[in-house]
């Protein structure tokens, strides 16, 4: 008897388009300054101009897919920098096309608790104590006061993935959430261990509105498995003459 697929035929991960945050943090530590300088919510924080680029060329290469190649279903973090980067792909897809749109809050950024709008330096200054203990416990496991660790993350993660494997089995899945999401959705559909996804975290920061792609493999594993096609790809805004952006999402802890 023919086993029924639990998967989606492919996810895509995207981590939004370059925000307001972004670019705050990069001016507060480029002035070596203690306080992210962004009056909204983390939640609130738009796009910037060149963020909103990003996500029209993210749009326009999802759209080239065409009918048979496109996302039928689109879920996305809450967050106005997530919910504006899917807008500008719904934008050229046409919502009529799709089965599904959701915002759903599993997919919102990881919370930062006190440290939120802090820089590096302004972490060391006011919590110099809690600068060493995630020096000690390391970035995977360390939860701030009022925020969440890593492994935080994963576990509301895994609801998400009870969910896909639920109601999506045979889409086509866009997923468009944080850089935090975006690593901790590939330490679960790759089956790594702390060690494996801090690996990949150190190669670089996930571009804005670069693309993570998984298709699935009837022949991989016991039952077939979502199998990685490629990783932060950013063909869609090099090919239509769009800046790169590899920037750390706001706020952040201190670099271990």
């Amino acid at each position: 008897m023919e086993r029924e697929q639990k998967w989606p035929d492919q996810i895509w991960l995207v981590r939004h388009g370059q925000s307001a945050g972004n670019v705050a943090r990069d001016a507060a530590e480029a002035a070596s300054q203690f306080l992210i300088d962004i009056a909204e919510r983390d939640v609130d924080v738009p796009l910037s101009p060149l963020g909103e680029r990003q996500a029209q060329a993210l749009g326009g290469w999802f759209r080239a897919l065409g009918p048979d190649g496109q996302p039928t279903v689109v879920l996305f973090s809450p967050y106005v920098r997530a919910r504006a980067t899917a807008s500008a792909v719904l934008d050229q897809l046409g919502r009529e096309t799709l089965s599904t749109v959701v915002a759903d809050e599993r997919l919102r950024e990881k919370e930062f608790g006190i440290l939120d709008r802090l820089t590096p330096l302004g972490i060391h200054d006011k919590y110099p104590e809690l600068a060493e203990q995630r020096q000690h416990v390391g970035k995977f496991y360390f939860r701030p006061p009022g925020g969440e660790s890593w492994c935080d993350v994963i576990l509301r993660l895994r609801s998400t993935l009870d969910t896909i494997s639920r109601e999506y089995r045979g889409e086509r899945v866009l997923i468009v959430a944080h850089q935090v999401i975006v690593n901790c959705f590939r330490y679960l559909l790759e089956r790594l261990d702390e060690e494996g996804i801090l690996a990949i975290d150190r190669m670089g920061d996930v571009p804005n509105c670069g693309i993570t792609e998984y298709r699935f493999d009837p022949k991989a594993g016991k039952h077939g498995k979502l199998v990685l096609v490629q990783a932060n790809f950013v063909a869609p805004l090099e090919d239509s003459g769009t800046p790169v952006t590899h920037q750390p999402d706001m706020p952040a802890a201190p670099k271990s």
